[in-house]
């Protein structure tokens, strides 16, 4: 009875080293990716990569009013946190495969 224990063990060793081979694969393919978001109807988009770097801002030249600066930072700001959001999303999607059934809290 005892030797199935090792047995077990090392089994659970095993699935864990693919786990870990499978998450750093799909850290790796995450980095590559990009979102973009946007705001104002697409008048400003900014894109993201999978570090949650921006990478592009596009402001569409109709949307820029020298009398209302402050609308132009509120779309960029909406487009960036936009972006930011749906980036987190496919990052817990992603990685959240990972982590079902373990009740490990603040793992990703």
């Amino acid at each position: 009875m005892r030797g199935g224990g090792m047995g077990n063990m090392q089994k659970m060793m095993k699935q864990m080293q693919k786990m870990q081979k499978d998450m750093a694969k799909a850290q790796e393919e995450l980095a590559e990716k990009t979102i973009e978001g946007t705001a104002g109807g697409g008048m400003v988009t900014v894109v993201v990569n999978g570090q949650k770097e921006i990478i592009e801002v596009n402001i569409k030249e109709e949307v820029v009013d020298p009398e209302d600066i402050e609308m132009l930072q509120d779309l960029v700001l909406a487009a960036t946190n936009d972006a930011l959001k749906k980036m987190e999303e496919l990052t817990n999607d992603t990685m959240g495969q990972f982590t079902k059934g373990l009740n490990m809290p603040g793992l990703f």
